[in-house]
Formats: C-alpha cells, structure tokens, sequence
C-alpha cells in the first residue's frame, strides 16, 4: 500500500532543503510549484484561463505569462491573488492528482510538495501531512536575507499564507528546521526508520 506524504511549510522555513532529502532517498516527488510553473506555460488552457481573468496585458509579446507583472498585481493585493488562487486551482488539482497516481505505481512511498498545501485543501487526498517549521521571526529573518527584502516586504509575503503556528498545530508530523541541515536530515532519516523498519 502506497503512502502519500504532503509536505508543506511556509515562505523560507525551509521546505525544499527536506523535500531534496526525501528526493535523495529515491522517493518520487509530485512539485506542486513545478506543476504550477508547467500549467501556465504557453498555449496550456490554464493561461488562456489567467488572460481571461486578468486581461491580455498579462502576457507578454511572446505569448508567455509575464511572472514579474503577475507577481506585482497578487503580492500587494489579496483579492487579486484569491482570483488568482481560484482561477488556477480545477487545472493545478487535476494535474497534481495524475501524478500522483502515476508515482504510486512506482514506490511505496510518494512525496507531494505543496506551499500553499492547507490553504488549498490538499490535506484531504493525503495519508499525512508533514510541515517543516522555524519560528516566523527566524523565517522572516530568513526571507529578508534570501530574497533581499524588506522587514515590511518580508512580512507581506509571510502574511498571503497561513500563519506557520496554525499549520504546525495541523500538521501530523513536524520537521523541525530551527538548527543545522544535519539536525533536520536525521529528523527525516529516524522518519523513514520508523515508517520502513529499516536502519
């Protein structure tokens, strides 16, 4: 019986570094960001979706979905991004779902890597759900010197997700990301263990 694990977090806590450590242990990964990336790409129906929604200004001369200008319109306004969010939401799912079952043809267990997981109600078609968590202050302080932003542009983007207390409060298991890469290996390492029985 395939397991499906959701993994989940919040801008900059940390996801991608645990998600890469359950890539290297050979387990499948459904990239729900890549999958967002692919759905929108040129002649795809879910850019004829955003174009319709958001008006032609929204694509560039090439035909391709203009990132910078569609990151502007939903960072500073919520409304934008929850169309947004809605808009795409039937052409995400269904895709995430097909590869889904693809992956469980092939491996035991399957990792689906979804940011915005609990507010898109992905916890449902998941066996667990797992979020890798810091603090928000350490994730704020994080996001500033990753992206270089702001104290007040890194608190914007903190604010267009769920608070990280909230998902951690949900989750069924936390990946604690506060310390080394190393601390947070063994946390999914002793994960696996006890999931396979094996050392």
């Amino acid at each position: 019986m395939t397991k499906v694990l959701g993994i989940t977090g919040g801008i900059a806590t940390g996801k991608s570094t645990v998600v890469a450590l359950f890539k290297k242990a050979g387990y499948p990964i459904v990239d729900g960001d890549i999958i967002a990336r692919e759905i929108v790409a040129k002649g795809q129906p879910a850019l004829a979706a955003i174009v319709e929604t958001f008006g032609p200004e929204i694509v560039l001369t090439t035909g391709e979905l203009d990132r910078k200008k569609l990151g502007q319109l939903i960072f500073a306004s919520p409304q934008k991004r929850e169309l947004l969010n809605e808009t795409l939401k039937p052409f995400l799912r269904k895709e995430i779902l097909r590869q889904i079952e693809e992956a469980k043809k092939k491996a035991a267990l399957v990792i689906v890597d979804i940011p915005l997981l609990y507010e898109a109600h992905y916890e449902a078609i998941m066996d667990q759900v797992a979020v890798v968590y810091v603090p928000e202050k350490i994730q704020k302080e994080r996001l500033m010197a990753r992206n270089q932003l702001t104290e007040e542009e890194a608190q914007q983007r903190i604010a267009s997700q769920w608070p990280i207390e909230m998902k951690k409060e949900r989750a069924d298991i936390v990946f604690d990301n506060q310390g080394t890469r190393e601390e947070t290996e063994q946390q999914v390492k002793k994960w696996l263990e006890e999931q396979t029985g094996k050392k």
